[in-house]
């Protein structure tokens, strides 16, 4: 048998699996400089779900892989060159930087750092231990419970993943730019690519909220400098709905409350002061942070940076899920926004140029004709209120002059 005769051959044989759950309309083959071996095009006869599990297995028998797409009106099954073969990662890469994150996230919450310049970085370290472990074993908490939350929600779902890979940031505010995983092969439809998705703001969430709550139980209220030259090198974190509603639940009140109003009614100080963080409160009260608070702030942080609606990030993967080819759509829409907040916290440009650039591409399930169900349609929209409610548009504003 030659090479063309062994290549009708198969399509042949995926053209006789693929007629058992579809109607096929149009075979296309693959030309030499094509990715696909052959693409059929039609209607599918059963539910997509059930369609590729029952082609899955023949395609892969083949040497090709399948994916399901929605091409026009018409749906399209396509056998791509090649099988998916999960490459094993290197274990102790992950536990190298990890233990290198445990180290600045120490140093990153240390107060005061006049051990370590008198006494160098390993005793100075040791000896400021008391002072760094409250915020490094409360942030580095929220980051595994997040990270593990996908990694967990992967391997349920068995798709090939790798354990989470942490980023040290030594002389960072928190010590670390947070962590990451990576799929070693896409997720089989949009249900398991939103379980994966969504599971890990929701598990970092659950951990953040009562770290957050205890770190606000522990720190004191205080009156902030009253005038410009006493508020250099202050920093005041920043606000979104659900921090204000955990510091009204602990303390009893909207902090930092201000002197005065300024003759504004509350409501439209407060959302003047949510947008800008402006006018700075001089000589009002806010929380002092416990090193607990100042994790469990920053995890609230980390999840909105995470459940942006673009790209590769969470929210990315839940707006796809969603809206499908449609969410490409609000790309635009997102970098527009996040280059108007950088008039007001200029991070938001770093995050608009990171955006533009990598934000255009989604992750695509192999199978993306099986829609979602209500429950999890439910879990999407609740990952959407989760982003607007831990949103922050100013995040931090330091006061240098």
């Amino acid at each position: 048998m030659n090479q063309m005769e062994e290549i009708t051959t198969k399509q042949d044989r995926l053209l006789r699996a693929v007629r058992n759950v579809m109607h096929v309309e149009e075979v296309t083959v693959g030309r030499p400089g094509d990715n696909f071996n052959v693409r059929f095009r039609g209607e599918l006869v059963v539910k997509p779900e059930e369609a590729y599990d029952q082609l899955e297995p023949v395609f892969k028998s083949e040497g090709t892989t399948i994916l399901f797409r929605k091409e026009g009106q018409s749906q399209s099954v396509i056998a791509i060159k090649g099988v998916i073969e999960p490459q094993p990662s290197n274990v102790w890469v992950n536990v190298f930087l990890f233990a290198i994150t445990v180290v600045t996230v120490l140093m990153a919450g240390i107060e005061d750092s006049s051990l370590i310049d008198s006494r160098g970085i390993l005793v100075g370290l040791i000896l400021s231990l008391p002072q760094g472990i409250p915020f490094a074993l409360s942030l580095l908490a929220i980051l595994l419970a997040h990270e593990f939350g996908h990694y967990l929600a992967a391997r349920y779902h068995d798709t090939p993943v790798t354990l989470p890979y942490f980023i040290p940031f030594p002389g960072g505010i928190l010590g670390t730019m947070g962590a990451f995983i990576r799929l070693k092969a896409p997720p089989k439809n949009r249900k398991i690519l939103l379980d994966i998705g969504l599971a890990g703001p929701l598990a970092g969430l659950i951990v953040a909220i009562p770290v957050t709550i205890l770190g606000l139980a522990l720190s004191e209220v205080g009156s902030l400098p009253s005038t410009t030259e006493e508020i250099f090198g202050l920093t005041i974190e920043g606000n979104s709905i659900l921090y204000l509603a955990l510091k009204y639940l602990v303390k009893g009140e909207l902090l930092p409350s201000p002197v005065t109003y300024g003759g504004l009614p509350p409501a439209m100080y407060w959302f003047r002061y949510f947008f800008s963080g402006l006018p700075i409160p001089f000589g009002g009260q806010d929380v002092l942070l416990h090193p607990i608070a100042w994790a469990g702030w920053s995890g609230l942080l980390i999840t909105a940076l995470n459940l942006i609606p673009a790209g590769q990030l969470d929210g990315g993967h839940v707006i796809f899920v969603l809206f499908g080819e449609k969410a490409k759509r609000l790309w635009p829409l997102i970098v527009l926004i996040l280059l108007g907040l950088g008039f007001i916290w200029t991070g938001w440009f770093i995050w608009a140029g990171l955006i533009f650039f990598l934000g255009r591409t989604y992750a695509q399930p192999l199978d993306d004709l099986t829609p979602l169900d209500d429950r999890r349609k439910l879990l999407a929209i609740l990952g959407l209120v989760i982003f607007v409610l831990v949103f922050m548009p100013v995040p931090l504003r330091t006061f240098f002059n």
